[in-house]
């Protein structure tokens, strides 16, 4: 039977109670499988008996039933260390690297707090803060916190499913997208993410003339097959077949201290990842030029040239032969888009969607375009190639219509 009593009660008894003192109730859960002890449960802080009563029913009910759970006293910081440690042995660093990231930021509200004491509307209090903007504090970008708050729910899922807390406070949490004024859309420059065929070829003809050592090759392979910045640093000879001039996707750079010795091959994030790209045979025929000078490179620094068999090495004394930096690539394709008069925003990754549109404006469908780019699924790659196809449809209506004026 539930045990009730009145906590720090000093009113006198058979009076109306005006201290202000709480009920508290104490249930029985059953008996220790080991010591044969009775188990309690004390529940407390209630205004009235009857909440106190209502509270003990629901206990033994979720106890009879079998959904009681205990839940424990570990803190957000344990926990959140915990299940860094499981999570890092299913994915890869990188992976890890951003959700450790992204917890941090729910650190600083919920550090020492126990999981179980994290209630959903200081959970949403956080999210709400996070994205937060004023005179002095600038909030985090929608797609920043969408992340913070998925590895939120990654955490806390975790929590309930090995019966640490109860219930998941991030459950009915709400994300606001900031909504943009008329004035703010009417001002806003449509800058195109991607460089048109004649744009490219421009690019490509810049190059030539004032591109610094492997550049050319660098942007070439990046144009004509679409694959990202870091599968070109981990492409290796290996990967390639000259007889069918297709590349194979296998791996990708990681690299974040940017420390060059201290590189990472990592797999592919998805199987739609790893892939086989046809590619021109002039592609390949530049690639041999460039496999030449490299081995140029090689027979120089015999002694302390890093063979890992890269495609795109380092060609100084102290480094060669080790994978280029991403972050480099960028720099140089900055450069060079100022020397042509390009969109100067443009990075490495733009490239991806030049070869999207222009496979578009050749009628190449968007399943193969996906396909070609190790995309299972992706927003940006569908919007470029709706908008090229959209710009087609309508240039067709237009030279139909022409057509039809000319009889």
């Amino acid at each position: 039977m539930p045990y009730f009593r009145k906590r720090g009660c000093k009113c006198e008894e058979g009076k109306k109670c005006t201290c202000g003192a709480t009920w508290s109730v104490t249930v029985d859960i059953g008996r220790d499988p080991v010591t044969n002890k009775r188990k309690q449960k004390e529940l407390s802080g209630f205004i009235t008996k009857l909440d106190a009563k209502n509270a003990a029913a629901a206990l033994i009910t979720e106890f009879q039933q079998g959904t009681y759970v205990q839940e424990k006293n570990i803190t957000f910081k344990e926990f959140v260390k915990t299940w860094l440690e499981s999570y890092s042995s299913t994915v890869k660093i990188s992976s890890v690297r951003v959700r450790k990231h992204e917890s941090g930021r729910l650190m600083k509200y919920f550090e020492n707090m126990k999981m179980k004491d994290i209630t959903k509307k200081m959970y949403q209090d956080a999210l709400n803060d996070l994205q937060k903007t004023d005179e002095t504090k600038k909030g985090l970008a929608f797609n920043t916190l969408s992340g913070v708050h998925s590895t939120g729910r990654m955490i806390f899922s975790k929590a309930v499913e090995l019966d640490i807390i109860k219930n998941d406070p991030t459950q009915y949490a709400k994300l606001q997208r900031p909504q943009k004024t008329v004035e703010e859309i009417e001002q806003e420059e449509e800058v195109a993410k991607y460089l048109e065929k004649e744009e490219l070829a421009k690019f490509l003809d810049t190059i030539r003339e004032h591109g610094l050592d492997q550049d050319y090759v660098i942007f070439l392979i990046l144009a004509y097959s679409g694959m990202r910045a870091g599968e070109l640093c981990a492409l290796r000879w290996s990967d390639l077949d000259s007889d069918e001039h297709t590349i194979s996707i296998t791996k990708t750079y990681y690299n974040p201290s940017n420390r060059t010795r201290e590189y990472q091959l990592l797999t592919p994030k998805t199987k739609a990842s790893r892939r086989k790209i046809d590619m021109d045979p002039m592609v390949f025929k530049e690639l041999q030029k460039h496999r030449k000078k490299q081995k140029e490179i090689m027979m120089e620094y015999r002694t302390t040239y890093h063979d890992g068999d890269f495609v795109i090495a380092k060609t100084d004394a102290l480094n060669a032969g080790y994978p280029e930096f991403i972050k480099t690539i960028e720099n140089r394709m900055r450069r060079l888009l100022k020397i042509s008069g390009l969109n100067e925003k443009l990075t490495p990754h733009s490239l991806r969607h030049t070869h999207t549109s222009l496979l578009a404006e050749a009628g190449v469908g968007l399943t193969e375009i996906m396909e070609r780019l190790g995309h299972k699924d992706d927003d940006t790659t569908r919007n470029v190639y709706m908008h090229v196809t959209k710009t087609m449809k309508k240039e067709a209506s237009q030279k139909f219509a022409e057509l039809m004026r000319s009889l």
